[in-house]
């Protein structure tokens, strides 16, 4: 039995439909941790600093 060779444009699209797909997967990976993460609450200043590179959260949430 001879198996019948694949064409160009079968690949193509198959190779196509590959990539959307891992596309899509990993974007919703992403949009999934995005939603369901809830970073801890780190060590910043509570208040205003006019020292150079020093920052603070703009709304603090703990």
């Amino acid at each position: 039995m001879n198996m019948p060779a694949l064409s160009p444009r079968v690949i193509a699209l198959t190779a196509a439909g590959a990539g959307i797909a891992l596309f899509l997967i990993a974007n919703a990976h992403l949009v999934y941790v995005a939603v369901v993460s809830q970073p801890e609450c780190v060590a910043h200043l509570k208040t205003e600093s006019q020292a150079p590179g020093a920052y603070r959260a703009a709304r603090s949430s703990c």
